[in-house]
């Protein structure tokens, strides 16, 4: 259940901010949150080999 509480948190502002009709930042921090998301899942891992 941890692992839900960035997202819940994302979800929250963006409703949020849709709410009070700023959904154009609404929408800029959706975008930024899937480019993130995104990143993390293809980025190079970085290993920790001993030289």
């Amino acid at each position: 259940m941890r692992g839900f509480g960035p997202w819940l948190a994302v979800l929250a502002v963006v409703l949020l901010l849709s709410a009070l009709r700023l959904r154009t930042l609404a929408a800029l921090v959706s975008l930024t949150w899937l480019a993130w998301c995104v990143w993390t899942w293809i980025r190079p891992r970085r290993h920790d080999r001993p030289s």
